[in-house]
């Protein structure tokens, strides 16, 4: 379930602004406890746990400051200065390893989001390397349950903090599909997202991440990013 609380931080800051942009937060550092977002020294966003996001809450452009706190503390983890462009969507993933001295280690990814309507008959998939266990992996994109001997993969050799190119995709009630993570240059599956049905221009972000403290099983989050 999602978990979001727009607070008058946000609001105040909105008040000023004749143009908002859309910015969502995704908690995908397995070891990091839930989080609390500032934005520019304000409390925005609060209690977000791992494996969790938030949805699109309205920002205004310009120069902002993103800063990641443990939640209901003092403890700052991070922080990013970002460029918000007039009328952008904008996903905020926070990701890697918070603690132990383990690399990768925390970092938040500014991702601009292209959610622009597909044409009809058509969906937009994007994939976010988020697991900080996993090494370089390939993704295969197919009809569900379909074996991956003779497939090709769509993306190769894509390193942790690295997000795909959006890919367009058929719909319709045959459009059903299966992505799937594998260790570069082989076919041993790390991540398995399922059966995946995608309606008409619909966008999708699916991010893959570590299990809860670090490490497999692996994971994805599926973002629903326009319908």
């Amino acid at each position: 379930m999602k978990r979001m609380l727009l607070l008058t931080a946000a609001a105040c800051l909105l008040a000023t602004a004749s143009f908002a942009q859309r910015v969502r937060v995704v908690h995908a550092s397995p070891d990091a406890p839930p989080v609390d977002i500032y934005v520019d020294g304000q409390l925005a966003l609060t209690g977000i746990p791992f494996g969790e996001y938030t949805d699109y809450v309205d920002l205004p452009g310009g120069q902002r400051l993103f800063a990641v706190f443990v939640a209901g503390t003092n403890t700052r983890v991070a922080d990013v200065p970002a460029f918000l462009s007039t009328a952008v969507d904008y996903t905020v993933v926070a990701m890697g390893f918070a603690g132990g001295g383990k690399t990768p280690s925390f970092r938040l990814m500014l991702l601009v989001d292209a959610n622009t309507e597909p044409l009809e008959g058509f969906a937009k998939v994007r994939v976010i390397h988020a697991a900080p266990s996993a090494p370089a992996v390939d993704i295969y994109w197919t009809k569900p349950f379909l074996a991956l001997r003779g497939q090709l993969p769509v993306l190769t050799s894509v390193p942790f903090g690295a997000a795909s190119n959006y890919l367009t995709v058929p719909t319709g009630k045959a459009a059903q599909y299966q992505a799937r993570v594998a260790v570069a240059g082989t076919q041993t599956v790390a991540i398995d997202s399922g059966r995946l049905v995608l309606n008409s221009q619909e966008v999708r972000t699916i991010i893959a991440v570590d299990n809860a403290g670090g490490g497999a099983p692996f994971s994805a989050i599926v973002l629903r990013d326009r319908n």
